[in-house]
């Protein structure tokens, strides 16, 4: 989505760099994309994307190292981690980006040898502190790859300020969608399929009637042939059509100008 509406969509088995490069391909390259950092998304926005900028969600930074060192570590390596870690959502500057980044470097160093250390578990020896070491990697990752601060480069930010976290997407499309299904309990697959792209539609700038819309809307048959053909045999080595060809929307949805996709 962007900040006004919802721009477009694609139904996929599971996410993974082709579902990505499927949903982007379609939409003009934006200069900047937000992004939790769903699995397959940095693979498909360098394929797809190569020339836009990169904002890894704050929050989720923050959530990831926190399913590490939960919100009350007994270590104190872990405590200084996470306290680390919380501090990404405040940063409005570069000054104090920079700051963060040397205090999360002095972090690494300090603790460096002691997330070395090892104990033998069954006749093997592993790291003793895996998840604090898992916690720092995620972070470490995302400072080499200069995703963090994105959102305050001020050629970017011209226009105006950047988001730093997906809020916008989470709460204003994500949890609409949860509600939409939670409301409707009971419904059937290809009835949930169609009130999520109802929703879609209705969110996505189209200045079509209702009734134009639902003309260009996917079908029962259309759905249950998706189902039936694509979902049955999703390995296939006989060249024959795999779950995710974009033979889907192309055949069967092509006459509508404001498109959705099918994987």
């Amino acid at each position: 989505c962007s900040g006004e509406r919802v721009v477009s969509w694609y139904t996929a088995r599971s996410e993974n760099s082709r579902a990505w490069s499927a949903l982007m391909a379609p939409i003009p390259a934006p200069e900047v994309v937000v992004t939790d950092g769903g699995s397959g998304f940095a693979k498909a926005v360098r394929e797809t994307w190569p020339r836009t900028r990169v904002q890894r969600c704050t929050f989720h930074a923050f959530s990831q190292v926190k399913r590490y060192t939960t919100t009350r570590p007994k270590l104190q390596a872990g405590r200084e981690l996470y306290l680390i870690a919380r501090d990404l959502m405040g940063i409005e500057t570069l000054h104090r980006a920079e700051l963060w980044v040397e205090r999360y470097l002095d972090w690494c160093g300090f603790w460096a040898d002691f997330l070395e250390d090892r104990t033998v578990v069954d006749g093997r020896r592993v790291y003793t502190h895996e998840r604090l070491r898992r916690a720092r990697s995620s972070l470490s990752s995302l400072v080499s790859a200069g995703t963090l601060f994105t959102y305050l480069d001020p050629a970017l930010a011209k226009a105006g300020p950047l988001p730093s976290t997906n809020n916008m997407i989470e709460g204003g499309v994500n949890s609409q969608l949860r509600a939409v299904l939670r409301n409707h309990r009971g419904l059937t697959s290809v009835k949930r399929v169609k009130a999520v792209f109802w929703w879609r539609h209705a969110h996505s700038g189209d200045a079509r009637t209702a009734r134009e819309k639902l003309a260009a809307m996917p079908t029962d048959a259309d759905i249950d042939f998706l189902f039936s053909v694509y979902s049955a045999s999703p390995s296939r080595e006989d060249g024959g059509p795999e779950w995710g060809d974009r033979a889907v929307w192309e055949d069967l949805h092509h006459r509508d100008p404001y498109p959705f996709w099918l994987d």
